[in-house]
């Protein structure tokens, strides 16, 4: 038996109508793929490596792999004891403070916002490198017409859907790393070669050319490239069979994520110049994936690869919307929103808070005036800082629930899920993830960023105490 005060405080009551579990373990691992892979793989990859040298790179993802392990691990042993809409936000509220929870619900919601705006201004960007003539903010709403449509029609269409987007992702990247792999040990010719390269280019400059600090100035880019994963315990609500699936989702995505990221940085460095790898040109789809590709003679390699950055920055905004909408529907479970954001469509969405997230896609529409770089670089930013925040919120809320739990006179066997070696891997999650946020403030670039998502915690704490802090 769990004592009464083990447990959230937010499951809806009886009549409020309840999400659908629609979700497989095959969609959870998918969704969590599919949150990831996107512009921190495909576009952020080979400006870590122009900024840290190969093998700065590589212990970069390695370590970022790591950091989201241990979160992951965290957020499993509570995802799998509470499966809740809202989550982390829900988890903070019952083992942090009610303030925190309701800023965390908020916070995360900006994340995925803030990801929206950077996901459909890239891929209108690379639009429009085929139809120069079609402007970016027309673009933008064409891909926020299609992930909304997706998201509302029902959580298994959304399921379904980011499944297959999902999968392209994957295909292309695994295809990416063993033709990558063939021509590194000689097997296909690379860029008119003769012999092998192999190894050489990883330490063809040195082992760390820009020195030990870049590794650490990128683990804000290298964060973002795993975030997406910790989808897995926004969905816990919406799944069947949430102890099995949910603990299978995280290990299967977590080491999955692991290879293809790491695989790619190596085949990256292994091939290219490190200084060639970065995105020196205004044209967003000159990643390194495409030269690597070109070189091999993979022909129309630019188009395939523009077409499958597309897809990814589809899918992680099909992701993102889902996630920010169940954010919005739990404070409103919890009277902490109008009523009005908890109304579920006859499928099962919640139709008012996807309607208003989706207002998430504007900054996109301001690119052309204020330059997509810029515009993309903030938002990217924002989206970074706000994840790492929350994966903090995640690591502190398992460390004091496991307190609660031997307190009420618990073991961690009476547990359907155990994170391993506690309270190491919360402690050690939270500390890496609390630099990897500091170091936004060195980024000269970044600090508007970094100043603006302080001012927002604090607005998030100010209104939860004037309005919500006397509510039961």
């Amino acid at each position: 038996m769990q004592s009464s005060h083990s447990q959230p405080e937010v499951p809806p009551s009886d009549h409020q109508p309840h999400l659908k579990r629609a979700m497989t373990s095959r969609h959870l691992v998918m969704l969590s793929l599919g949150g990831a892979i996107g512009t921190g793989l495909f576009l952020g990859s080979g400006e870590v490596i122009a900024q840290t040298g190969p093998i700065g790179a590589i212990l970069a993802y390695i370590l970022g792999g790591l950091i989201a392990y241990m979160v992951m691990l965290c957020l499993g042993e509570l995802a799998v004891q509470f499966p809740v809409s809202g989550s982390f936000g829900s988890y903070a509220h019952q083992f942090i403070g009610p303030g925190t929870g309701y800023m965390i619900t908020w916070l995360y919601w900006l994340t995925w916002t803030a990801t929206l705006g950077t996901e459909f201004t890239a891929a209108a960007m690379l639009m429009q490198e085929w139809f120069p003539h079609i402007s970016v903010w027309l673009w933008t709403i064409i891909f926020a017409a299609i992930v909304f449509i997706l998201n509302v029609s029902s959580t298994r269409l959304f399921a379904e859907s980011e499944f297959w987007l999902a999968l392209i992702k994957v295909i292309t990247v695994i295809s990416f790393i063993l033709l990558g792999l063939l021509a590194i040990f000689g097997v296909l010719s690379f860029d008119g070669a003769e012999t092998a390269p192999l190894f050489s280019n990883l330490t063809a400059q040195g082992w760390f050319p820009q020195g030990i600090f870049p590794i650490f100035a990128t683990m804000l880019i290298v964060n973002f490239a795993f975030s997406g994963t910790e989808l897995i315990g926004v969905a816990a609500g919406e799944t069947q069979d949430p102890a099995k699936n949910v603990p299978k989702a995280i290990n299967a995505a977590i080491w999955r994520l692991l290879i293809f990221f790491v695989g790619t940085i190596i085949v990256i460095s292994a091939l290219l110049p490190y200084q060639a790898t970065g995105l020196h040109s205004e044209e967003i789809s000159n990643s390194p994936f495409v030269t690597v590709f070109a070189y091999i003679g993979i022909p129309y390699a630019e188009d395939i690869i523009r077409f499958v950055i597309i897809t990814a920055l589809l899918s992680a905004a099909n992701s993102g919307l889902y996630a920010a909408s169940r954010m919005m529907y739990s404070l409103s479970v919890k009277k902490q929103l109008p009523k009005v954001f908890s109304t579920l469509s006859k499928s099962g969405t919640p139709i008012i808070a996807l309607i208003v997230t989706m207002m998430g896609s504007l900054p996109g529409l301001l690119s052309e005036k204020f330059g997509a770089e810029f515009i993309f670089k903030n938002l990217l930013g924002v989206a970074a800082f706000t994840m790492v925040i929350v994966w903090m919120s995640i690591c502190l809320s398992q460390y004091n629930f496991r307190r609660r739990w031997y307190k009420d006179g618990h073991t961690q066997h009476d547990l359907k899920f155990v994170a391993p070696f506690y309270p190491i891997v919360p402690i050690l999650g939270f500390v890496f993830c609390l630099i990897t946020g500091l170091s936004m403030a060195a980024d000269p670039e970044m600090l508007p960023g970094f100043i603006s998502c302080l001012l927002f915690i604090a607005g998030c704490y100010a209104s939860y105490y004037l309005f919500y802090r006397d509510q039961k």
